[in-house]
């Protein structure tokens, strides 16, 4: 899932699984810092997207099924600076039939957060073919 699109671009790497999370890194380099050479913003929010949808795909049947954002939002509390790694995790808030509503927080190498952001998906029925 991470050949071929913006998680390839960005470095993002998936590192561990749980029944009850997901994680991936991504480096503050050239690819996701912004002029001051820190983390940008829109950086992160790709990372907390990607693993808030990876996570909801996880819960589906993709044979009939497919999950799109329908909102994301994100606190930065902290920068990220240039050569360190930022970690995502995601845990679920909500995992209805029709949405669910997931947390991911970002944190660096210290375990210091660096974001937190909250994204609600839509669960859609794929149509017959």
């Amino acid at each position: 899932m991470c050949e071929g699109n913006m998680l390839e671009h960005l470095g993002i790497q998936f590192t561990e699984i749980t029944s009850e999370s997901l994680t991936a890194k991504m480096p503050v380099d050239h690819r996701t810092v912004q002029p001051l050479k820190l983390l940008h913003g829109g950086a992160s929010v790709t990372l907390a997207e990607s693993l808030g949808s990876i996570a909801g795909y996880l819960t589906i049947d993709p044979k009939k099924q497919f999950v799109v954002g329908l909102e994301i939002n994100a606190n930065h509390i902290k920068s990220a600076q240039y050569g360190e790694v930022v970690f995502g995790t995601v845990k679920s808030i909500h995992a209805g039939k029709k949405t669910q509503v997931w947390e991911i927080k970002i944190n660096n190498q210290k375990e210091e957060l660096v974001c937190i952001s909250r994204i609600t998906l839509a669960i859609l029925e794929k149509k017959a073919v």
